[in-house]
């Protein structure tokens, strides 16, 4: 069996619900053993032989716990194939478009090209008013954010197969 880590930081539970549709789409690969669990909770990778890593994106920026477990283990992520994916923008459409082609944190870019992910992906996210703090809301109205649920179900779980069959072909064979 494979060991794979999928990894979150999540402000509101979005992000945290994207990581678990994914581990659920990689555990449907025959030969993966998946634990999804919060970057808070994670000490040690060794034992995995995959990481896939996210972050709620607030400002262009990945939540600080997820970037801080990025930079700490960044030497065992070089060993081992890594996926990164990012959720945040609301609205229709190409969620990189709606970001303007931003695709990750420039300040973590230096990291992630020593790690050299196997691909970073970037999912829209879920604004639920009614989970957001006084200031979070100001922040929302004065940018005119879009208020939603607009995760693409269908994309995540392709990308997650995508990393089933990369980890099949390369991890299993």
């Amino acid at each position: 069996m494979t060991k794979v880590l999928v990894a979150f930081a999540s402000k509101h539970d979005s992000t945290a619900e994207i990581a678990h549709a994914i581990g659920t789409a990689l555990r449907q690969s025959d030969g993966l053993q998946v634990d999804v669990r919060s970057v808070e909770t994670v000490v040690d990778i060794t034992p995995y032989e995959a990481v896939i890593l996210g972050s709620a994106v607030y400002a262009g920026q990945w939540q600080t716990s997820a970037a801080d477990f990025l930079k700490e283990h960044e030497r065992e992520l070089a060993q081992c194939p890594v996926w990164l994916f990012s959720s945040g923008p609301t609205g229709d459409g190409d969620p990189k478009a709606t970001l303007k082609g931003w695709q990750f944190p420039a300040v973590l870019k230096p990291v992630a090209e020593r790690i050299k992910p196997r691909n970073i992906a970037v999912f829209h996210g879920k604004l639920d008013q009614r989970k957001l703090n006084f200031l979070e809301r100001v922040v929302v109205k004065g940018v005119k954010a879009p208020i939603g649920d607009f995760r693409d179900w269908n994309m995540i779980q392709e990308w997650a197969i995508g990393i089933a069959q990369t980890l099949r072909e390369t991890l299993l064979a």
